[in-house]
C-alpha cells in the first residue's frame, strides 16, 4: 500500500541580533501561531492578530497571516499548547521566538528573583526538555501543524557559535528538530561588482565555527541563500514524493 508523506519540518535557527530570524519565521507556511516572548513581531509586516489563550485561538477568516501571542509568563506557553493539542484550530505553523528567551520565562517561574540552586537547574532542564520536545512532536500528531520554528539567541564557546540556552539543553537541543541553521548576513557583488549587495543566507551543513545541521538528506545544499521556509518546504518534499514514487 503507498501511503502519502506527511509534508512537516521542524527547525532550529540561532543568529545574532538583528539579523532577521523573526522575519525568515514568517515566512513558514500560513496561519501562523507565534510565541512572541521579545515583542520583534510588532515589526513584522505580515497581516496580524492578538490572541491571548486564556481563551480559544480566532478562527481563521482570511484577513489575517499570524496570531500573535505577547509571552509575559510561563503559564501563557502551558495554555497555548493545550489549546493547540486539546481543542479545533486553523495554525499551519508554529513559530516560538525566542526559545531562550521562553526559558528565562520558565526560570522567572521556578525561582522568581531568587538564586538558582543546584535542584532547580535540574527542574528547569526537564521542563524545558519537555517543552521543546512536545512543540516539536506536534508536526507528528493528527492535527493542523506542518512547521515548528524555534528562534534561540547564539553564542560563541569553545571556539564555535551554538544556540544559547542555559544548562545541558544547549547541547541537546540541535538534535531535536529536522534543521538546526546558522543565520548571517554576507555582502555579494552587486551589478558593479562591488560587494556592497547585503543578502541573508542560512547556513544548514556541518561547520566546526557553527553549530548547524540536517537531515533532510542534502536537498537544501549547505547554505541557503535568502531562505523562505516554506520554499525550502517544497524543495525538501518535492524530492521525497519524487523518491516515493520511483520507488
Amino acid at each position: 500500500m503507498n501511503m502519502t508523506t506527511r509534508e512537516t519540518l521542524s527547525l532550529l535557527i540561532h543568529a545574532a541580533a538583528k539579523v532577521g530570524k523573526s522575519t525568515l519565521s514568517s515566512t513558514a507556511p500560513k496561519p501562523i501561531c507565534v510565541l512572541d516572548a521579545e515583542g520583534s513581531w510588532k515589526f513584522i509586516k505580515v497581516r496580524k492578530t492578538y490572541w491571548d489563550p486564556k481563551d480559544p485561538p480566532p478562527e481563521y477568516d482570511g484577513k489575517w497571516d499570524a496570531c500573535i501571542v505577547t509571552v509575559t509568563h510561563w503559564q501563557q506557553v502551558q495554555q497555548v499548547y493545550q489549546w493547540l493539542t486539546q481543542r479545533p484550530h486553523s495554525f499551519t505553523t508554529v513559530v516560538i521566538d525566542s526559545i531562550t528567551e521562553i526559558q528565562r520565562r520558565l526560570k522567572a517561574n521556578l525561582k522568581g528573583t531568587e538564586a538558582m540552586q543546584i535542584q532547580d537547574w535540574g527542574q528547569l532542564l526537564v521542563q524545558m526538555d519537555g517543552t521543546i520536545r512536545a512543540f516539536r512532536d506536534l508536526t507528528e500528531m493528527p492535527n493542523t501543524i506542518q512547521c515548528v520554528v524555534m528562534i534561540a539567541e547564539t553564542r560563541e564557546g569553545n571556539g564555535k557559535w551554538r544556540p544559547y540556552m542555559q544548562g545541558q539543553i544547549g547541547v541537546s537541543l540541535p538534535y531535536m528538530v529536522d534543521i538546526c541553521g546558522y543565520l548571517y548576513v554576507d555582502s555579494v557583488a552587486d551589478e558593479n561588482g562591488q560587494n556592497t549587495k547585503k543578502v541573508r543566507q542560512l547556513f544548514v551543513g556541518t561547520h566546526p565555527q557553527f553549530e548547524s545541521g540536517e537531515r533532510v538528506q542534502g536537498v537544501l545544499g549547505d547554505t541557503v541563500a535568502e531562505p523562505d521556509i516554506e520554499a525550502m518546504m517544497k524543495k525538501i518534499y518535492s524530492e521525497v514524493n519524487m523518491m516515493e514514487v520511483e520507488a
